[in-house]
């Protein structure tokens, strides 16, 4: 009996949006007129490429980015939350799936030590150039056309759930935590055993109230929480049933 966790990352592990606050490095803490005016709807990781590619130019370098980032601050009661998942492993499996990207994510997990509370990180693939520029890549291709184009996160929950289940791992109950608009694509996955956590205020609340209104709810249970302790105590029931 195991259950599986899915967290989106910024906003939801983190309180913060980690694209933007490695803004803090750029010079004068804030980004060119052009240069933010130049996203596109559906292209985020073409846009944090050419911020990459300007904090770069402008002599940013990796430990002044991974100092920066490591201040990101953790959502309130996210500690406790990712330290009792951590003390209860053999129940849970805990992915993330996130349009952040591999180097923040993994800078600020281990700096925290909570990058073995988690089985998988899916997200945009980042290395460092051998100039010492950032660089991001597409996650992978999909056909959806709700998600950007970058990262369809049913996708990746489909194909990991296959994947386990070649490995003979079935679950229990699925329980995705997250805040944004990619998060109702996976959420509209679910099935009826299966939980979503939106956080209180944030766009995937909204969406998936606007569905019930719309008289084509999701399928799954909906759970509310505005801190990570609330999801802390719905796993406490979880795992006393």
């Amino acid at each position: 009996m195991k259950f599986l966790l899915v967290f989106d990352f910024d906003h939801t592990i983190v309180d913060e949006n980690s694209d933007t606050w490695i803004v803090k490095c750029a010079p004068e803490k804030k980004l060119p007129n052009g240069l933010r005016n130049s996203y596109q709807p559906g292209h985020w990781t073409e846009y944090m490429g050419r911020v990459f590619v300007y904090l770069g130019d402008n002599g940013v370098k990796e430990d002044e980015m991974k100092r920066t980032m490591t201040t990101i601050p953790f959502t309130a009661g996210m500690v406790d939350l990712l330290g009792f998942i951590g003390e209860n492993k053999e129940l849970f499996d805990c992915i993330i799936v996130s349009d952040s990207n591999t180097v923040f994510i993994d800078w600020i997990l281990k700096a925290a030590d909570f990058h073995k509370v988690f089985d998988e990180v899916f997200t945009n693939p980042a290395a460092f150039s051998s100039a010492g520029y950032l660089t991001v890549q597409n996650f992978h291709a999909h056909h959806c056309a709700r998600c950007p184009k970058n990262l369809c996160k049913r996708k990746v929950l489909k194909e990991f759930l296959d994947k386990q289940l070649e490995r003979g791992v079935s679950y229990t109950q699925i329980v995705y935590i997250g805040d944004g608009g990619n998060d109702l694509c996976p959420v509209m996955f679910l099935k009826k055993d299966d939980i979503a956590m939106p956080r209180q205020g944030y766009t995937l609340e909204k969406k998936i109230s606007q569905l019930a209104q719309d008289l084509s709810p999701v399928e799954c249970s909906v759970l509310v929480w505005s801190s990570a302790i609330d999801i802390m105590s719905y796993l406490k029931l979880l795992i006393k049933e």
